[in-house]
C-alpha cells in the first residue's frame, strides 16, 4: 500500500466531537465570512437537495499541475459528479439588530418582524400582496408566538441607536412549496447576515429595501463562484466502533475473546487512557464543506431533471443549482449556501463551459 499524505485525515479519527445528533434539521451557520462589496449583499441562501447525475465541463482552472497538464489538450472536457439542488425564492420577514458586549460577543438589539398594517408605505411594495404572501406562509405554524405588532417602532429603536449598532442580519423564510418534490408546506427559517457595503447605517437600509420581497439565489451568488456548503449529514442511528470509527475487526478464531466488532485494547500497557472509539450516534451530524463551485444557476428544472425524474424527488420544477461535487444529508434536505470563509482555489472570472449533462435514467436496468 502506498504511503498516506502527510497531513491527510486518518480513517476513523476522534475529531468532530461530539458525534451526537443535529439540535435542528435547519442547520444554524456560526461563522460569516467578511465580503469586500460596494453594494450590501445577503451572504447565504437556503436550497434543497434533488439528487445528483454526472455532467462533462471544460477544464479551465489557470494554474494546472505540471502532472496533469501533460495530460491533457487544449479545451479539454472533464467528468465531474454534480449535485442538483431547487432553490426556490426566499422572503425576507424581519430585521434582527446586534450589539456588541466585550464581555458575551454579540447579543440581540432588537429585531422587527414585516407587518403589512404597519409597514412604510413603499412604491415598490403593494400591501395586499404582501399581506396575502405573509399569510400564504402561515408563520404561525412555524413560530406560534410571533408577535408582528410594533414594526415601526422598533425600526425607530434601531436607527435612534445606529452607532450601537455592531451587526444587522434579516430574517428569511423558505418557499418549499415552490418545489417540484416536496410535498410539506411549512417554510424553514433561517437568519442571514448581510455584508459589504461602507457601513452599518447602509446594510440597514438594504435590509429595509428587501423586507417583503422575493429574493432569488441570483441575488446572492453567480455562476462559476465558489461557495460553502452547510447542511445535516444523513442519520444512520446507534452504530458500533466499526462503522462509526473506522476501528479494525479483531480476529475471530480465538475462544478467549468475547465479540470481534470491538476496540482491543483501551490504553497503553502503563500509562493514561487516551481518546477511544465508542459506539453511539451516527450521522445527522451538522456538517460543513468547503470551497463547492457553482457551475450553473437556471429557472427550467427540465434541463437537468433525468428520465423518470430524481429517484424520490421527482422533477424539479423552480429555479435549480448545479454544484461540483456531493452535498451533505439525503435527497429533500435542506442545505445552505454562504459564500466562502477560507481561501478559495483560485478566482474564476467567468462560468464554466458545460458541454453535456448526463438526463439517463436513474431508476436503473
Amino acid at each position: 500500500m502506498g504511503a498516506r499524505k502527510k497531513n491527510a485525515p486518518r480513517r476513523g479519527s476522534l475529531g468532530l466531537r461530539p458525534r451526537k445528533r443535529a439540535a435542528s434539521i435547519v442547520p444554524r451557520i456560526r461563522s460569516w465570512p467578511e465580503v469586500k462589496s460596494p453594494k450590501p449583499l445577503l451572504l447565504a441562501f437556503a436550497a434543497y437537495k434533488a439528487g445528483m447525475t454526472h455532467a462533462y465541463i471544460i477544464y479551465d482552472k489557470p494554474d494546472i499541475e505540471p502532472h496533469i497538464k501533460n495530460l491533457l489538450p487544449p479545451s479539454a472536457e472533464i467528468f465531474v459528479p454534480v449535485t442538483v439542488l431547487e432553490a426556490p425564492p426566499m422572503i425576507p420577514l424581519a430585521i434582527r439588530a446586534y450589539r456588541y458586549d466585550p464581555n458575551h460577543g454579540l447579543l440581540t438589539f432588537t429585531e422587527a418582524w414585516v407587518n403589512p398594517e404597519e409597514i412604510v408605505e413603499r412604491k415598490d411594495l403593494n400591501k395586499e400582496q404582501l399581506k396575502t404572501m405573509i399569510s400564504s406562509l402561515e408563520l404561525h405554524r412555524v413560530v406560534p408566538r410571533l408577535n408582528l405588532k410594533g414594526f415601526n417602532e422598533k425600526l425607530r429603536k434601531i436607527h435612534d441607536n445606529i452607532d450601537k449598532i455592531a451587526d444587522i442580519r434579516v430574517i428569511m423564510a423558505t418557499q418549499p412549496k415552490l418545489t417540484g418534490g416536496l410535498s410539506k408546506k411549512k417554510p424553514d427559517i433561517i437568519e442571514i447576515k448581510i455584508g459589504g457595503g461602507s457601513s452599518i447605517q447602509e446594510r440597514l437600509e438594504y435590509a429595509e429595501s428587501i423586507l417583503g420581497k422575493e429574493i432569488t439565489i441570483r441575488d446572492v451568488f453567480r455562476e462559476g463562484q465558489f461557495v460553502d456548503v452547510i447542511a445535516v449529514t444523513k442519520g444512520k442511528g446507534f452504530q458500533g466502533v466499526i462503522k462509526r470509527f473506522g476501528v479494525k475487526e479483531l480476529p475471530r478464531w480465538h475462544k478467549h475473546r468475547k465479540g470481534s466488532r470491538k476496540v482491543g485494547s483501551r490504553s497503553p500497557a502503563m500509562g493514561a487512557v487516551s481518546p477511544v472509539p465508542q459506539p453511539g450516534q451516527t450521522g445527522y451530524h451538522h456538517r460543513t464543506e468547503y470551497n463547492k463551485r457553482i457551475l450553473k444557476i437556471g429557472d427550467d428544472g427540465y434541463e437537468i431533471t433525468p428520465k423518470g425524474g430524481f429517484i424520490g424527488y421527482g422533477i424539479v420544477k423552480s429555479t435549480y443549482v448545479l454544484l461540483h461535487g456531493s452535498v451533505p444529508g439525503p435527497r429533500k434536505r435542506i442545505v445552505i449556501l454562504r459564500h466562502p470563509i477560507r481561501k478559495t482555489p483560485w478566482e474564476p472570472t467567468r462560468p464554466p463551459t458545460i458541454t453535456y449533462i448526463s438526463l439517463e435514467s436513474k431508476q436503473g436496468a
